[in-house]
């Protein structure tokens, strides 16, 4: 796994919710899934410190406009971000529970709409490996 550590600086819950809340369409569901679940983590006491660590510095390159393919490059600026996110993802699977996953889900089907179902089991199903 890419290590992201230089990428914490980055984090904070605000600049967190505004790129959401900027580049969300843009982004796709399976992105906004991937980081509203690490977002739902993070938020849990149930996660350890070394496993928060980890997500922090997934969600700050996320969050960084300087990662590996810029976000404002048409039709692939969030594919180096998914594949980070669900790096992350599949480190921290074990604490993925179900109320993180009912969270997220929530969130991402407000946002988007109960088309992408499918986006949401992609997701899910690379945390069941």
């Amino acid at each position: 796994m890419q290590d992201n550590s230089k990428y914490v600086k980055d984090y904070s819950d605000d600049s967190f919710w505004l790129k959401l809340k900027k580049f969300a369409k843009k982004a796709g569901s399976k992105v906004v899934y991937a980081a509203l679940l690490l977002y739902f983590a993070l938020q849990s006491p149930k996660v350890p410190i070394k496993a928060k660590a980890v997500i922090i510095g997934a969600l700050g390159y996320f969050i960084s406009p300087l990662d590996i393919i810029p976000d404002i490059t048409p039709g692939i600026g969030f594919g180096d971000d998914l594949g980070v996110l669900i790096g992350a993802l599949l480190t921290v699977a074990m604490y993925i529970d179900a109320d993180i996953k009912v969270n997220a889900r929530n969130k991402v089907l407000d946002w988007f709409g109960s088309d992408i179902k499918d986006e949401i089991n992609f997701i899910n199903a690379k945390l069941s490996r």
